[in-house]
């Protein structure tokens, strides 16, 4: 019977491991953004959700990855953070591409929003598929 737990620990610990990378992820993300993507949302900017969700799908794709190809927990935590630079890199690629990306975001533009967020997830995807070794 508890073979079928033996893995346990390591789920919690990779778990947890992930959920940290997350909060870290998103405190650096909004920190580094120029648009303040918690009071937009909270305030109902679809825009700022949908550039937010696609920074936060972008990331869990390669942390995802990661954490199934990952040979330890430093290895882990080495490809989170190489999630995060990838992402940071996605909004300035998405920003770089579309002129007052974040003044748009603030605004409320969807079509800036879609486009952030789906930067964000073409990198991720890319990411995560790099990860695969």
């Amino acid at each position: 019977m508890l073979d079928y737990v033996a893995g346990l620990p390591a789920f919690l610990g990779y778990f947890a491991i992930g959920l940290a990378a997350y909060g870290v992820f998103a405190v650096i993300y909004t920190w580094l953004t120029p648009q303040q993507e918690v009071q937009l949302i909270r305030a109902g900017n679809l825009a700022a959700v949908t550039a937010f969700l696609g920074a936060l799908v972008g990331f869990s794709l390669p942390l995802a990855s990661a954490a199934a190809n990952s040979v330890s927990v430093v290895d882990y935590v080495i490809w989170a953070v190489i999630g995060t630079l990838a992402q940071i890199l996605a909004f300035y690629i998405a920003n770089f591409t579309m002129k007052d990306l974040h003044e748009k975001i603030t605004a409320g533009e969807i079509a800036a929003g879609i486009w952030g967020g789906g930067i964000a997830l073409v990198v991720g995807i890319l990411n995560a598929a790099c990860m695969t070794y």
